[in-house]
């Protein structure tokens, strides 16, 4: 008998479906498991933390490719902080160009709602007006 996780407790505890865990191991982000005489996976102590790497890494909005990048810079012993916070300042320009778009999409939003007159006929909508006119400019998203 052995002292590991087969996939299923292994993913319970940790929060994920067990096609995650295969998911993760294609794609390099977890070892290929050790294995019973039978060939089911066993999971250690040291995949529950890196799995928790990995969710808390995509929670606060890493790609598993950055995530993949972290996880190599914290087991190596001679990566240096300098190199993950370069990481994380790129992400944090990434969110700081999302929230600009956002908040830009956000008034476009909230000018088209204000000039709703409520009781006209959904014709004389301008949010319909605005989604079915073409392109003001060019270079306009067509989200």
């Amino acid at each position: 008998m052995t002292n590991g996780l087969t996939i299923g407790a292994f993913a319970k505890s940790v929060g994920v479906r067990a096609d995650t865990i295969r998911y993760y191991e294609r794609h390099g982000l977890l070892a290929d498991p050790g294995r019973t005489a039978a060939g089911y996976r066993i999971y250690d102590a040291r995949d529950v933390e890196r799995v928790r790497f990995i969710r808390k890494g995509k929670h606060l909005g890493f790609t598993l490719k950055e995530i993949g990048t972290l996880l190599s810079l914290h087991s190596s012993d001679t990566a240096r902080a300098a190199d993950v916070l370069d990481i994380t300042q790129r992400k944090i320009a990434e969110f700081k160009s999302q929230i600009s778009d956002l908040s830009q999409i956000e008034a476009a939003l909230q000018r088209l709602a204000d000039e709703c007159p409520v009781n006209a006929p959904a014709t004389d909508c301008p949010i319909l007006a605005h989604l079915a006119a073409l392109p003001e400019r060019q270079g306009e998203r067509e989200d």
